[in-house]
Parts: C-alpha cells; structure tokens; sequence
C-alpha cells in the first residue's frame, strides 16, 4: 500500500499508533494501536462517526486501553518495531475497500469498516460496543453524502461545518427535548 493515498488524517493516526507502541514497548503495532490513535486523534472524524453508528466511545476507548496494557512488551528492541499481520491485514482490506467505493485516497472511516470485518479481536471488541457493520456503514454514507474521497484533507474539510457552524435545528430539537 502507498503512503501517499492515504489520507492526512489517516497518516497521522498510523504515525500515533507506531509511536504508541513503541512507548509502551510493544514489538508490533497493532490494530488496536491504530483504534487507539484513532479515538484520541484531535479532530478526527472516528469518534464522532462511531457515535453515529451507535457506539458508547467512552466504553470502547476504556476496552481499547485494557486491551493495550495486556499485549506483551520487549525490552532491549532499541525502538525495532514492525506492523503486525494483523493490521497489515487490516489496511490491504481497507485499501480494497476504498478501490470498491471509488476512492482515490484511503480514509480513516474504511479502516473502522476493515477493523470489524471478520471475527478478529478488535471485530469483537467493536461489536460488543454497539458497532455493526450495517450502522458503520450507514454512518459513512451519512457524513460523506454520497461524495468519494478524492483529497488527502477531505476528512478534515468533511468536518469544516461542524466545526466552524452551529446547528440550529439540532439545537432547537435538543432545547425541546428538555422543556
């Protein structure tokens, strides 16, 4: 897989997880290193996505670092670290994903797509936090509006509304809610 046909967002959380691996030893970066990096990335579209299709985050993020303080450590690599199968696995598939879709780059939300195909640990961990890969899916279409990623910032501008706008119908129907 190319470097350069992922997208910025992505680059950076493949770049987090590497770094957090080797922080806490581990010989290999992981998928759950990369879901990791993914639910911390400052403005990162995956959390707000996940939240879309129906996962409680705050559960998941605190899975993802119970999951990360059982993997085994190394010492005496001298900073030695490789991707693992298992997420090689994870971005050939996500890479696949973005051909079928018709994207020119590989974006953050097709790793969360790869990331629960099939009955890995993270596919698990994903699912039993209320990810499927229908409402996943779902959550895609609906932040991207039927528009393929053909930009290495078109996460970062996909979120410029929600960012710098405010929502006045969510407002209204939240202020309804609570009268």
């Amino acid at each position: 897989m190319r470097m350069d046909k992922l997208t910025n967002q992505l680059q950076g959380a493949l770049a987090d997880a590497q770094s957090l691996a080797l922080g806490k030893d581990h010989n290999f970066v992981e998928p759950v290193h990369l879901l990791s990096a993914l639910l911390e990335q400052r403005g990162g579209s995956s959390r707000p996505l996940l939240q879309k299709a129906g996962c409680d985050v705050n559960s998941l993020a605190e899975s993802v670092s119970k999951a990360l303080a059982q993997l085994p450590t190394v010492t005496g690599s001298g900073g030695d670290i490789h991707l693992s199968n298992d997420l090689a696995k994870v971005l050939n598939l996500t890479d696949k994903l973005a051909q079928q879709g018709g994207d020119s780059y590989i974006s953050s939300e097709l790793v969360l797509l790869a990331m629960l195909q099939g009955a890995s640990a993270i596919a698990q961990m994903l699912k039993a936090h209320g990810v499927s890969e229908e409402s996943l899916k779902a959550a895609i279409e609906s932040v991207r509006g039927g528009e393929t990623v053909d930009d290495p910032q078109a996460e970062e501008s996909r979120q410029a509304l929600d960012k710098y706008t405010i929502d006045l119908t969510e407002r209204a129907e939240q202020a309804s809610w609570t009268r």
